[in-house]
């Protein structure tokens, strides 16, 4: 359990900025993984659109702006 939230948002910030992504490594792991799912028998998908309609109803709810409580009349952001 984080006891000290500031301490490690200041902690993750430094590391994040340490941490430089690699565009080459990162597509280098995504080869890997695909392979791994065509090697396991997981990729590509039998049907491609099955679960297509969940998909489009969380993407609704989750990308729908909820105004808080009590902030009536505020834009977001």
């Amino acid at each position: 359990m984080i006891r000290d939230r500031e301490a490690w948002r200041r902690w993750e910030a430094r590391w994040q900025r340490a941490t430089r992504t690699q565009p080459e490594e990162n597509m280098r792991i995504f080869w890997t993984l695909l392979e791994m799912a065509r090697a396991a028998g997981a990729w590509p998908p039998e049907n491609p659109l099955e679960g297509i309609e969940t998909d489009v109803q969380l993407a609704r709810k989750v990308n729908t702006y909820v105004q808080p409580p009590g902030t009536s009349g505020q834009s977001p952001g």
